[in-house]
């Protein structure tokens, strides 16, 4: 054999080891898995949320799946993420927007004693062992919307709020308000509705006080996502227009209301990025970890908070918010 063959047979050889142990740590990595729980997931807010989770899984060459009921139950979730937790092929990581910060904080304790990492997206669980939170500044955006509505109520009026009882992020929301309108005497909170995950209760809720309180009522403010648009329902069903009305999120109905003029604004959160950032950290942790994980030293090596962003969306950017949010579907859609 001359020395050329050799030579070619061996750069042969050698780039069918580097092509084996390429496809090698592709399939590796592909069995490395992360998750995220989330409740009430069939929302588009948590559809979102999938897309970018996994839009992050197919840059990174890693899997990912969401799990979680469809309807907003807390104790259904804490079970789910058990039985993540339980399994003989460990998660990867796993991300989780708790539905109850009090239900979750024993069950993510547990998947950290277990080696797991947990990072909150969405909604925290501050007393947990989780390792930091990727989400909305959510006093932040309750003073914010708290703002807006004082200064379209002309700084005097009667609010009422719809919430969830029992989540970090709205009670956090629900304080922001609160320490705005403080500031504003005449502002008074008359009333705040537990919707309980649920928008018929906001529905029906709305119904009742259409009919029977709508004279001591100026403004109605959702800290969540689905209860505005049942809002925005009854009041135009009714011819009732005198309103101000503050969403939040930016799902299909809350959007088409701002354009009919029944909902004045909601505050956009980002729940794709969320999942997105949420995953590749969690990856860039497990593949390139710090020589000693520390997250609450002054020499901390991972944050406590990654702030996402939100954006005002109201009738004067409500057709261009709708144009990106279209240019960016496609976009995905190109890519995958």
């Amino acid at each position: 054999m001359s020395k050329h063959s050799r030579a070619l047979g061996f750069l042969l050889a050698l780039g069918g080891l580097v092509l084996a142990l390429g496809c090698g740590t592709g399939e590796y990595r592909r069995q490395e898995v992360y998750y995220l729980v989330a409740a009430n997931i069939n929302l588009p807010y948590w559809q979102s949320a999938k897309n970018g989770l996994f839009r992050a899984a197919a840059e990174l060459g890693v899997s990912a799946d969401m799990k979680g009921p469809e309807t907003y139950d807390p104790k259904a979730q804490r079970e789910e993420f058990l039985k993540l937790v339980a399994m003989e092929r460990q998660p990867a990581g796993i991300l989780v927007s708790p539905a109850s910060a009090e239900l979750m904080k024993d069950a993510i304790d547990q998947a950290v004693a277990k080696g797991i990492k947990v990072v909150t997206i969405d909604s925290d669980a501050p007393g947990s062992k989780r390792l930091f939170f990727v989400g909305t500044d959510n006093y932040d955006v309750g003073a914010r919307s708290a703002e807006y509505l004082a200064q379209r109520l002309n700084r005097a009026g009667n609010v009422i709020i719809f919430t969830i009882a029992g989540q970090v992020n709205l009670e956090e929301r629900l304080r922001g308000y609160r320490d705005v309108f403080a500031n504003y005497p005449a502002i008074r909170i008359i009333e705040t509705v537990d919707i309980k995950g649920d928008p018929v209760v906001a529905f029906d809720r709305t119904k009742l006080i259409v009919a029977k309180e709508l004279g001591r009522v100026d403004a109605f403010a959702c800290l969540e996502a689905i209860a505005c648009p049942e809002i925005a329902e009854v009041l135009s069903r009714n011819n009732v227009r005198n309103k101000v009305v503050v969403a939040m999120d930016v799902s299909e109905r809350t959007l088409d209301w701002i354009q009919k003029g029944m909902i004045q604004a909601t505050f956009a959160q980002r729940p794709y990025t969320m999942a997105y950032v949420g995953l590749r950290m969690l990856a860039d942790l497990n593949h390139y970890p710090p020589a000693q994980l520390e997250t609450t030293r002054s020499l901390a090596t991972v944050p406590q908070f990654v702030d996402t962003g939100v954006s005002l969306v109201d009738r004067s950017n409500v057709e261009q918010f709708l144009k990106d949010q279209a240019a960016q579907g496609e976009g995905q859609s190109a890519s995958q």
